[in-house]
């Protein structure tokens, strides 16, 4: 584990590979782990570098809103790969961040890959994070590990796939409660929407057709919105695609990021 101290605290990270880096975000109900299955694939092209978010793993929770942690991280990755211009690769709550540091450094990321994101919530969607934030505070995660397991999970893929969905359960509660509500809270608040149509860094917009956390109808906005967008619909998967849909994450990864280098 590589580690980096910086003013607001430590940032912890795998990295593994050779070549141009690769920075993965993970998402809220995950964790670092959630990108196992598509790193060594990556590493053979990639310096791949799998993050643990603030508050995360060994990383330490931060105060502050998602642009305060966008810059935290955008901190270390200049940390993590000086005089580099990385790809990000976020999923949910990662591609948030991730959307953020585009937002704020234009100039960091080379490219950036967003599985699971959008420019905004719903209002419904809105509400839903402030109504799992008060049901943690009351009674704890154990409250609200069935709704997280359902969003990346939808109950036919959950019963074809027990032991995934049991390991993530266990990975979620492991997650720190006032963290937790800490991001539902920002999630619950963001509006990216005027923001993205200045954005320079190309993106790459991608959704699971069965995703309920994130619906491809906020990433297809999203795609529309930055000037450099483009959507991806990735079939048979829900808000995961590095556990659901590893090869065609990984190739859909591959291609993008190569077409928009030559360009």
């Amino acid at each position: 584990m590589n580690v980096v101290s910086l003013s607001r605290g430590r940032v912890a990270a795998q990295i593994i590979g050779h070549g141009p880096s690769l920075i993965l975000l993970h998402s809220l109900l995950a964790d670092r782990t959630s990108f196992d299955a598509i790193v060594p694939q990556l590493a053979k092209n990639y310096r791949v570098v799998a993050l643990d978010l603030p508050g995360f793993g060994e990383s330490d929770p931060i105060e502050g809103d998602l642009n305060t942690w966008g810059s935290h991280l955008a901190e270390a990755i200049r940390s993590f790969c000086p005089n580099e211009h990385p790809a990000l690769v976020g999923n949910g709550f990662g591609s948030f961040l991730a959307l953020a540091i585009g937002i704020a450094e234009p100039k960091l990321a080379s490219h950036i890959v967003l599985a699971g994101c959008g420019a905004a919530f719903s209002d419904s969607g809105r509400e839903a994070f402030r109504i799992m934030a008060r049901k943690t505070e009351e009674a704890g995660l154990e409250a609200i590990a069935e709704i997280a397991m359902r969003r990346l999970y939808p109950p036919a893929m959950a019963a074809e796939n027990p032991d995934a969905v049991a390991i993530r359960r266990e990975r979620f509660l492991r997650t720190d409660p006032s963290v937790f509500r800490q991001a539902c809270g920002m999630l619950a608040g963001l509006d990216f929407r005027d923001q993205v149509k200045g954005l320079s860094v190309p993106i790459l917009a991608s959704v699971g057709e069965w995703d309920e956390a994130t619906p491809p109808a906020m990433a297809e906005e999203l795609a529309v919105l930055a000037p450099t967008g483009r959507f991806e619909l990735i079939s048979e998967c829900a808000h995961v695609p590095p556990l659901q849909a590893p090869e065609k994450f990984c190739t859909m990864i591959q291609e993008f990021t190569a077409e928009k280098a030559a360009a």
